[in-house]
């Protein structure tokens, strides 16, 4: 009797401890609950606050990063994208090859269509491309699609590009906001002007744009590929950075970009926010415009290069985000040129150097930038360098489009400028920076002019050997550094402030914003 007495408590205890352990695991299983809460899910608007606003969105007329952030991968998408690791994949086109040195034929998907409901075929990509290459149409993003001298429909899904000679960046530029596919429609309804009402096949399509305030897209819920996570997207523009950063302390915004230098301490003391830092395939540098006095004399231009100490400037105004450039091409573009040898600071050169050029007293000059933070301080350490060598420099800061127009119009004389690499290929500097054919909006913004650059470049674009291509590009970069066309800055980092509550963000390293994969918590 009493053994089967101590059974029953025996059992009775157990039982107590099965349930309390029952409770407890109930009690975890809750905590988890509260935990899958918190993580993020699909649906929601991503609020992006920006420094400055497109200056159109029509990528056949884009010069900026900036701008195509906006649009490319999102509203258009070309023949074919990068991954996240930078690798060319397929997109609009299925595959592709090269049929021989000139001709490359591309296989279409057949299952997608435009945010108006038009079939994407290649009679599509020839009308985008025919218009793209009108003389008439004047798109200055034109020139780095040259070499096309027909897009020839094959069948309704394919098409081949006719080259006047060998191209072996192709698929670079078509991955680029370039070669972004535009509705067949929306080409008839604007023609020759701009498109301000951006129609593609992407995952968002466009909602509205109210300029100097904010782009807004929607989640295309038709798009044939990975849906986007969000509902809606909406592009602020708010100049000021410390509102830009506060917005995304009250949940106002998700994202703040450009971020500068300054504010980096702010925001990783901050509990509702992090730093996203990646490095690019751009760089920044300080530019020459070579057919304005005083900087059309080389002298001159490589006096002000030697008379900037570009090391504690790395570490003064960009505390040391974003390793010191010795080229325009970022150190992970192809054809980078790692031996390059920028010029050293010597002041008693450059005085010797601007007494020969009939500057014995020095200069005055105007050095121009836009309002962001770092490029301001930059240039008035630059100034405060430059009197050691007695240049006078009076800085202009101007709104980024005012810049732009200013600076593509040849009206700056000094200025401090990016060059944001859209496509990872040397090609893409060259060509655009420094080929005499590329002078204004196209790129080549120093004005500038070197026939050996020229038959370079020309030659950088038809060679097949990477080797061969690598040591061309060599050549040219030390071409225009023995020219002084620029002094070159830093490699950009790119740098946002992102909450916390956000996943799935990233920058590409040709500068894009890349937010399909994005969700909110």
């Amino acid at each position: 009797m009493k053994e089967k007495l101590i059974i029953r408590k025996f059992i009775l205890a157990l039982l107590m401890v099965m349930l309390f352990t029952g409770c407890s695991t109930n009690q975890s299983a809750s905590s988890n609950g509260d935990e899958k809460e918190d993580k993020a899910k699909d649906g929601g608007t991503l609020v992006i606050v920006r420094l400055a606003d497109a200056e159109n969105l029509d990528h056949h007329f884009m010069n900026t990063i900036n701008a195509a952030s906006v649009t490319h991968g999102k509203v258009y998408e070309g023949l074919v994208g990068r991954d996240k690791d930078a690798q060319i994949q397929p997109l609009l086109a299925n595959s592709w090859q090269q049929m021989d040195s000139k001709t490359w034929e591309f296989k279409l998907r057949d299952d997608v269509k435009f945010h108006d409901g038009t079939l994407f075929n290649a009679s599509a990509v020839k009308t985008n491309f025919d218009r793209l290459l009108d003389p008439n149409v004047k798109a200055p993003r034109a020139g780095v699609f040259k070499m096309v001298s027909e897009v020839k429909v094959i069948d309704e899904f394919t098409v081949q590009f006719i080259l006047d000679e060998p191209f072996a960046p192709l698929l670079s530029i078509l991955a680029s906001h370039e070669g972004g596919i535009i509705s067949p429609k929306a080409i008839e309804k604007f023609g020759k002007n701009i498109i301000n009402e951006p129609n593609g096949t992407g995952p968002f399509s466009f909602e509205s744009w109210t300029p100097g305030q904010e782009i807004v897209l929607a989640k295309n819920d038709q798009y044939f590929g990975d849906k986007a996570k969000v509902d809606k997207v909406i592009f602020k523009i708010v100049p000021e950075e410390t509102t830009r950063t506060s917005m995304i302390e009250t949940g106002e915004a998700h994202i703040a970009e450009p971020l500068s230098v300054t504010m980096m301490d702010t925001v990783d003391a901050s509990s509702a926010m992090e730093v996203y830092r990646s490095e690019g395939f751009g760089t920044e540098y300080i530019g020459f415009n070579t057919e304005k006095k005083p900087f059309n004399d080389i002298r001159v231009r490589k006096a002000i290069a030697h008379a900037i100490e570009m090391d504690s400037i790395i570490k003064g105004v960009f505390n040391n985000v974003g390793k010191k450039a010795n080229s325009l091409l970022g150190s992970q573009v192809f054809g980078y040129h790692e031996g390059l040898k920028a010029y050293e600071y010597n002041l008693n050169e450059a005085k010797r150097l601007l007494a020969e050029a009939g500057y014995p007293n020095g200069l005055k000059t105007i050095l121009s930038t836009n309002d962001v933070k770092e490029r301001v301080s930059l240039a008035e350490v630059v100034q405060s360098q430059l009197k050691g060598i007695g240049v006078d420099v009076e800085i202009q800061v101007f709104e980024a489009g005012t810049f732009i127009e200013k600076r593509n119009r040849g009206e700056s004389q000094m200025f401090i400028n990016s060059w944001r690499n859209a496509t990872g290929d040397a090609d893409y500097n060259q060509y655009n920076l420094f080929h005499s054919s590329s002078k204004g909006p196209a790129g080549n913004v120093f004005f500038y002019s070197n026939e050996r650059v020229d038959q370079l470049v020309n030659a950088g674009r038809i060679e097949s050997d990477p080797e061969k291509r690598i040591q061309i590009y060599a050549e040219a970069q030390e071409l225009e550094m023995q020219d002084a066309v620029y002094v070159p800055v830093r490699v950009i980092e790119n740098v946002a402030a992102v909450s916390k509550k956000i996943d799935g963000f990233r920058i590409s390293a040709a500068g894009y914003l890349e937010i399909n994969d994005v969700s909110i918590k």
